[in-house]
């Protein structure tokens, strides 16, 4: 039964792969003639039936940034890179379109711990952290239970060794699954595509105006009221913007 479903699944799914493949190429051909919003306008039908890819938000962003649209370009170029964050085509792209924004935004200086922890905790998601401390678990037991029924002292003291080692990963392992989940979860990354925006103190038109800040920049959402958001800079400054001026990630 269950492959009978599936096989029904993948051929409802067969003629929507055909028309999306068709779409994207066709899109491509649109973008070589130089027609960069038709280009768009077709793969945004993509999008629009559920489908993403990194290769078709890298082109997007490509297709935004010859239109000389600083935030859409940058917001596609990091919406290619949260799928895959190490391609370097997309790394490269981004960085020359955030080159052509208004804001310098220097951010905060970050402690030595803090700098450890972003390196070790980039190392792979909170699943990548959780499936780890799955396999140390099953290490430990295994190599405590082998302590356990040795009759070699020698053998012993390798083998609680290895085990206490193999505990002490699977605690830090497990750590850094829920602290990545954290960050994961506060993590709430959005660009402003207004041309030019005023921050406000307060969530109102009345509001006094803290500073000012452009099209193409990375902001934080921290709250959000009516049609109003709370953002923060990476220099720290935060403040409020009508939430229409941004798009979130």
């Amino acid at each position: 039964m269950k492959f009978l479903i599936l096989t029904g699944l993948f051929l409802v799914m067969l003629p929507v792969m055909a028309q999306s493949d068709a779409m994207f190429n066709a899109g491509k051909e649109a973008y070589k003639a130089e027609n960069y919003q038709e280009a768009i306008d077709t793969w945004k039908q993509i999008i629009e039936n559920g489908e993403e890819s990194p290769e078709l938000y890298f082109n997007l962003g490509n297709a935004h940034y010859k239109l000389n649209k600083i935030g859409p370009s940058i917001y596609y170029y990091e919406k290619a890179r949260i799928l895959d964050p190490n391609d370097n085509d997309i790394k490269n792209n981004l960085a020359f379109a955030e080159n052509a924004r208004i804001d310098v935004i220097e951010p905060l200086p970050q402690t030595v711990f803090k700098t450890w922890y972003k390196r070790i905790s980039g190392v792979t998601d909170f699943d990548g952290w959780a499936t780890t401390g799955v396999i140390f678990s099953f290490c430990f037991v295994l190599l405590f239970l082998a302590y356990y029924f040795s009759a070699s002292e020698r053998r012993k003291r390798i083998l609680f060794a290895t085990s206490v080692v193999s505990l002490f990963l699977l605690i830090a392992s497990v750590s850094m699954a829920f602290t990545t989940y954290s960050d994961f979860q506060s993590d709430n990354p959005a660009i402003v595509f207004s041309e030019k925006v005023e921050v406000k103190d307060a969530p109102s038109v009345g509001g006094e105006v803290s500073f000012v800040i452009h099209e193409g920049t990375k902001v934080q959402v921290l709250d959000r009221e009516t049609n109003w958001v709370r953002i923060r800079l990476a220099d720290g400054k935060d403040g409020w913007i009508p939430s229409a001026d941004i798009k979130e990630l």
